[in-house]
């Protein structure tokens, strides 16, 4: 059964240390590619007549979400620093590139050779420094000579960029993405351009201001009682708007300061998490639920729960 039907996460039960030994876990000397073509094989007989119904049934607008929640799965077990939910994750993921290629392939369009044909050719040629002799000391001049040759990949096809045809920098960020990375993206292609804040404090400046607009759409959403519903849900959508610019606001701190917003983002829910928890443990060594208890003594816990964490955080 492919693991798009997966239902609901395996619990974790013990993490270990991302400084820990590694984990060997190979249950055969099968080669990878051997592995690989079976993975192939695997997926193709489920696609076959006599196959998996619900494999036969995909196409690849049902599994666009599976992309999304798959690659979520792979980051939350790189974080546990289990080394066999790593690989199992990864594992979900590579399937997930079988399984469109798989259907390309159906369709006439390409192969899963095909698609390693075409990462693999680009790879080396987007590596120069590598494999020819450009040189390429640092980070910034690898990432300057990769624009560089897919400008020059772009002619050479006789295609002209998105850019060039629309005139916007912005062409080429997905609105399908998550909308955090997708802002991410935005002020990133802007601030190439030399768009962008002179320093931090701008931005805060700026949440500033988009909190004090908040505040005034809300003190105008007060007012309904002798309103049609009609203005009130326009006054909704003003404070939609505006939590979404307090939003763009803190993704474009997080990018400026050259921290990843999804990553960052991530990591503040974990925290959250385990503080629960811990205030949940809490509550029922007092044989209460935390449901029940008041706010003062909630907040209380809340404050014992940060406290808990700090030397395990200095370690």
């Amino acid at each position: 059964m492919p693991s798009q039907r997966k239902t609901r996460r395996k619990p974790r039960t013990k993490r270990r240390s991302k400084g820990g030994p590694s984990v060997r876990f190979r249950g055969s000397e099968a080669s990878a590619g051997e592995w690989f073509e079976k993975l192939v094989a695997l997926q193709s007989r489920l696609r076959a007549p006599g196959g998996c119904p619900w494999d036969r049934e995909q196409t690849h607008e049902s599994l666009r979400r599976f992309l999304i929640e798959e690659t979520y799965e792979v980051l939350d077990a790189l974080e546990s620093g289990d080394s066999r939910e790593f690989a199992s994750e990864l594992g979900d993921l590579l399937l997930q590139v079988v399984f469109h290629s798989i259907l390309a392939e159906e369709a006439g369009r390409f192969t899963i050779a095909d698609v390693i044909e075409a990462i693999h050719t680009k790879m080396v040629r987007r590596h120069p420094h590598v494999f020819e002799d450009v040189k390429a000391a640092t980070s910034a001049e690898v990432l300057k000579n990769w624009e560089q040759l897919k400008a020059e990949e772009r002619a050479a096809d006789g295609k002209r960029s998105k850019q060039e045809e629309s005139g916007s920098i912005l062409d080429g960020v997905s609105g399908s993405q998550p909308a955090v990375l997708e802002a991410k993206q935005l002020t990133r292609r802007a601030a190439k351009i030399g768009f962008d804040w002179d320093d931090v404090q701008g931005i805060f400046e700026k949440m500033d201001e988009e909190k004090r607009e908040i505040l005034s759409a809300m003190k105008s959403s007060h007012r309904r009682s002798d309103e049609a519903s009609a203005s009130w849900g326009t006054k909704r959508e003003k404070i939609e708007e505006e939590a979404g610019d307090l939003l763009f606001a803190v993704v474009n701190v997080a990018r400026f300061l050259d921290v990843d917003p999804e990553i960052a983002l991530k990591r503040a829910n974990r925290k959250f998490r385990e503080r629960i928890a811990s205030m949940e443990a809490a509550a029922q060594r007092q044989g209460r639920q935390l449901a029940d208890l008041p706010r003062e003594q909630m907040e209380k816990l809340w404050d014992e729960s940060k406290s808990s964490k700090e030397p395990r955080m200095q370690r």
